[in-house]
């Protein structure tokens, strides 16, 4: 018996020796699916990863498990089992361990059982692989190799996920031969496909939750805004979290949306450069619709401002909101003297109990109650003022505010939006300026 331990002890140091002198030019991260062990190289290994929470992708191939906020990256995560037709393990803690690949410039997740470790062998050891390996296509395997009494199938992760592979191959001359087992569609077919659209989906969920937390339509009229915001949103939040749940993180969302001083005078800076959008008009009677103009703060700033800017005009500001409380204490505000910006202190009468506006200012407007989504029974105008309105009308009821814009507004007339809102450029030429937001028809 003792020689027999002896002679096994010789084999095993003459193994070690063997790979000790033995050349290993190539490493494969190892991993088991349904049972067996695999490898993938090392190279296409970006990082591995544990995730429980997916966002659900609407109409993806069965085994797109979803997207994933990898540090502000959007991936899609294919589950190999799902694609390769394989049972699944299910993990005790819910969490799925992930292989994060990098093919080409593309990062992918795929999903495996288990995560073993890192192998090295020589690339001259690896064999064809055989049509016995029949639960997988064998155009998907590199190759098989044996480590220590292991056998570790290799995957061709770049033919499974490179949609163009097969073409490179053929013109490599590697291309293997066709073999039994289950053909998958190659995975890129569908995520590629899908990763224009993935961002797409995932805001989708966004969009319908402002509608029904905030009656925000997120559409045209801040298509360039809302993708923006998403992108930085999805940089911060991943996984069900992306989603907004309450009215907090619906308003959360929406915080870089609104335009400069909203609900409070125009500041100087912001007043000064609608000022510096205003047309020359050909007529004294300056004309002016002013849509949801709330408690009266911006109406009174676009007063003063058109009074530095038409001095002999003759200035008539229509303001109408749907606020009736608002509407109706707006025309006798009372002021201190440290919220009123300099632009407008020319325009000031100090009182008893504070500051209002002087007459001429208050003659210029006429706070109405009104709902503007009914008639308008209103002359021509020379200037449209309606920040941050619009976006949270229904689509049918945009295009019905923007059609009353185009026959209201008079021929060298100006429309004022939100910081973040357009109008169609088929019909509007921009003028916007950050921070405003400003359109002449075509």
């Amino acid at each position: 018996m003792a020689m027999i331990k002896d002679l096994a002890a010789v084999n095993a140091e003459l193994q070690e020796q063997k790979e000790r002198v033995e050349s290993f030019d190539f490493k494969v991260v190892t991993f088991c699916l349904a049972g067996k062990d695999y490898g993938v190289d090392i190279m296409n290994v970006k990082e591995i990863a544990k995730a429980d929470k997916f966002t659900y992708v609407p109409n993806a191939a069965s085994y797109v498990r979803g997207v994933y906020n990898l540090r502000g990256d959007i991936i899609p995560i294919i589950d190999l089992r799902t694609f390769f037709h394989l049972p699944m393990d299910p993990n005790p803690d819910g969490q799925e361990n992930m292989l994060i690949l990098r093919i080409e410039d593309r990062v992918y997740g795929t999903i495996v059982d288990k995560i073993d470790k890192v192998v090295s062998i020589n690339s001259g050891s690896i064999q064809p692989p055989h049509p016995i390996f029949g639960d997988i296509n064998i155009k998907y395997i590199n190759g098989v190799v044996e480590k220590q009494g292991e056998l570790y199938i290799i995957l061709d992760v770049i033919r499974i996920f490179s949609q163009n592979m097969e073409e490179k191959q053929k013109q490599r001359g590697v291309l293997p031969e066709p073999g039994a087992g289950f053909t998958a569609p190659p995975a890129a077919e569908a995520v590629q496909e899908q990763q224009a659209v993935v961002s797409d989906s995932a805001l989708n969920f966004i969009r319908d939750s402002l509608a029904a937390l905030k009656r925000f339509n997120a559409g045209a009229l801040n298509e360039h805004w809302i993708r923006k915001r998403f992108t930085e949103w999805s940089g911060v939040h991943s996984g069900v979290e992306l989603q907004l749940k309450n009215d907090h993180e619906a308003e959360e969302f929406l915080s870089t949306f609104y335009s400069p001083c909203t609900g409070t005078f125009w500041n100087d800076e912001y007043a000064y450069a609608i000022k510096a959008l205003l047309p020359d008009l050909t007529s004294n009677n300056i004309q002016v619709w002013n849509l949801g103009c709330g408690k009266g703060y911006e109406s009174f700033s676009l007063a003063c401002i058109l009074k530095a800017r038409y001095p002999s005009g003759h200035i008539k500001i229509w303001a109408n909101d749907s606020d009736i409380l608002a509407i109706s204490s707006a025309p006798n505000m009372l002021f201190d003297l440290d919220e009123i910006p300099e632009y407008a202190r020319g325009y000031m009468n100090k009182g008893k109990n504070g500051y209002s506006f002087n007459q001429e200012i208050k003659d210029a407007i006429l706070f109405e109650f009104h709902d503007v989504l009914n008639d308008n029974n209103l002359p021509e105008v020379d200037i449209i003022l309606a920040r941050d309105l619009l976006s949270f009308f229904a689509a049918q009821d945009q295009e019905k505010m923007i059609r009353g814009f185009s026959e209201k507004l008079k021929k060298q007339g100006i429309v004022f939006l939100g910081r973040n809102e357009r109008l169609p450029e088929d019909d509007w030429q921009s003028l916007t300026k950050d921070p405003v937001s400003a359109f002449v028809r075509n």
